[in-house]
C-alpha cells in the first residue's frame, strides 16, 4: 500500500512538473460534477483467473443486466493546465462478492456498497481543446453494508467533452484495483458532467480615451451626402454615385436591382438571378424554381412533370385504366384478354353446377373449376368478377342471398387454390337473367349457375 502511494505521488509530481503553467492559463476551475455508473464486480475476476483475450473470446464480459448502477459526487479542481484533482463520493445497491482470502461469506442480496476517492487526471490535451482524452490515477476508500470498510486504488483512461463555459462532459472506464482484503478488482463505467462552482470572472474591459477635437475644415456642402459637393450633383438631395452625375444608379424595371447589376435591365426579375425573371428551361409555363422536371415540359397537377405512364405502354395514366400493366389504346390502356381464354373459362363456367336450394357445388363442378384456377395462376394479370345466379325455385329474397353464397364459393375455391383475393370479386343476382327455362329441370339446373368475366 504505500509503494502504491509514493509511486502515484511520484507520478502525480512529474506530470504537473512536465506540464509546467502555460500563458494563458487553462487550468480547470473548482467544480461540482455528478455522475452516473454502473459498477462491473465480475468481469475483472473472470480476467484475474484466465485472460483479457480468453474472456473476449468467450463472450464473457458481464452483461449490463448484472452491473449495479450509482451515482458519484465529485468536486474537481486544477492543479495545472493538464492535472486535475478529483474527490468522489459513490453509492449503489449490490451483492458484494467477498475473495476467498477475506474470509466473508459472499453476500446474495443487496445491500448499499459507498466508496470515497481522491484522484488526479492526467490530460492529454488543455481544456480549450472540444475533447481531451485523460487517465485517472488515485487512492480510495469503500465501506459495504456498513460493516466492511476496504481500500483501493482507482485507475481508468477517459475522454472529457468541452461543453463551453467550464461545463464538460465526462465518460470514464475505470479499473479499480484491490488494495486490502476485503476489496476486489473491478470495473466501473461511468459519464457525468461537471459545472464551475462560480461564474468566469471576465477581465476588465480598457476604454479608450476619446480622439482630440478634429481641426474644422470648411468644406463645400453636400447635401445628400453621397460624397458630391452640391455644385456638381444633378440629384443634390438623393445619395448618388459619380458615374451618374450624382444620382443613384437607375433602375429601369423596378424590381430593386439597379440596371448596372441587372442581366435584365427592363424586365423584372430576382437578385438570385441577376435581375432576370425566374427562369423556365423547358417552356411548360412552369418555372424552375417549382417544376421538378425542369428540363421535360409538363402540367402544374404534376408539379411540372409530364403526366406519368407507370407501365410504359404509351398511355398515361390519367387515362389508363390499368396503369400497372401495359395494354392497348383500344382497351383504355388494359390488355386485352385472349379470345380462346376468354371462351375456356366461360365454358368452365357452364359447368360449374349446384344443388337446388343449396350452395354445394356438385361433384361435376371440380374440374372446370381447376381449369379456371389454371388459367388465372398462368397470366398473373388477369381477374374475375364472379356472378351468381339460381332458378326461380323459392323467394326473390332468398334467392337473392343464394346467389351471393354461390359466387363466394367459387371465390372461396379458387383463393384456397392460391388465387390472391385482390384479383376476385364475387356477387350474386338472384333469379335474374336466367339462361334457360325455369319450367323445366334442365332449365332451372342450368340457370342455378355462375358465370365468370375476365378482365386486367
Amino acid at each position: 500500500m504505500k509503494k502504491f502511494l509514493f509511486s502515484l505521488i511520484a507520478v502525480v509530481v512529474m506530470a504537473t512538473g512536465s506540464f509546467a503553467q502555460t500563458w494563458p492559463s487553462y487550468k480547470k476551475a473548482p467544480s461540482i460534477g455528478i455522475d452516473f455508473f454502473l459498477k462491473d464486480l465480475y468481469t475483472a475476476q473472470k480476467i484475474d483467473a484466465t485472460s483479457l483475450s480468453n474472456v473476449l473470446n468467450n463472450s464473457s464480459w458481464t452483461p449490463i443486466k448484472n452491473m449495479a448502477p450509482g451515482l458519484s459526487f465529485n468536486y474537481y479542481q486544477g492543479l495545472s493546465d493538464h492535472v486535475d484533482f478529483v474527490g468522489s463520493l459513490a453509492g449503489s445497491f449490490t451483492p458484494f462478492p467477498f475473495s476467498t482470502n477475506s474470509n466473508v461469506k459472499p453476500v446474495t442480496n443487496s445491500k448499499f456498497f459507498m466508496e470515497l476517492s481522491a484522484s488526479v487526471n492526467i490530460k492529454l490535451l488543455t481544456d480549450n481543446h472540444f475533447i481531451v482524452p485523460y487517465i485517472a490515477l488515485g487512492v480510495g476508500a469503500s465501506m459495504y453494508s456498513g460493516t466492511y470498510f476496504a481500500a483501493y486504488a482507482p485507475t481508468g483512461a477517459g475522454i472529457q467533452f468541452n461543453l463551453g463555459e467550464g461545463t464538460f462532459v465526462h465518460a470514464l472506464f475505470g479499473y479499480n484495483i484491490k488494495v486490502s482484503d476485503l476489496s476486489i478488482n473491478h470495473l466501473n463505467y461511468s459519464v457525468g458532467i461537471s459545472s464551475p462552482l462560480k461564474d468566469k470572472k471576465e477581465p476588465p474591459v480598457m476604454v479608450a480615451p476619446p480622439p482630440p477635437p478634429a481641426p474644422i475644415i470648411i468644406v463645400e456642402k453636400d447635401t445628400d451626402g453621397d460624397g458630391i459637393v452640391d455644385s456638381k450633383d444633378k440629384c443634390p438631395t438623393v445619395p448618388g454615385v459619380a458615374k451618374y452625375q450624382g444620382c443613384p444608379v437607375p433602375d429601369t424595371d423596378g424590381d430593386g436591382i439597379n440596371d448596372d447589376n441587372d442581366l435584365c435591365p427592363n424586365v423584372k426579375g430576382f437578385a438570385k438571378y441577376n435581375g432576370c425573371p425566374i427562369p423556365d428551361t423547358d417552356k411548360d409555363g412552369i418555372n424552375d424554381e417549382e417544376d421538378k422536371c425542369p428540363t421535360t415540359p409538363g402540367v402544374a397537377r404534376y408539379q411540372g412533370c409530364p403526366i406519368p405512364d407507370r407501365d410504359h405502354d404509351g398511355i398515361n395514366d390519367e387515362e389508363d385504366k390499368c396503369p400497372d400493366v401495359p395494354g392497348v389504346r383500344e382497351n383504355n390502356g388494359c390488355p386485352v384478354v385472349k379470345q380462346e381464354v376468354i371462351k375456356k373459362v366461360a365454358a368452365s363456367a357452364k359447368s360449374i353446377l349446384f344443388a337446388t336450394g343449396s350452395d354445394k357445388l356438385l361433384s361435376s363442378s371440380t374440374k372446370p373449376l381447376n381449369d379456371v384456377l389454371a388459367v388465372l395462376k398462368e397470366d398473373g394479370g388477369l381477374k374475375l368478377d364472379i356472378e351468381g345466379y339460381t332458378d326461380n325455385t323459392g323467394s326473390e329474397k332468398l334467392n337473392l342471398e343464394l346467389s351471393k353464397k354461390r359466387a363466394h364459393k367459387v371465390y372461396e375455391h379458387l383463393v384456397k387454390g392460391g388465387i390472391d383475393a385482390s384479383r376476385l370479386t364475387s356477387e350474386g343476382f338472384g333469379l335474374a337473367s336466367p339462361v334457360a327455362d325455369n319450367k323445366t329441370a334442365a332449365g332451372r339446373t342450368l340457370n342455378r349457375r355462375v358465370e365468370l368475366k375476365l378482365k386486367y
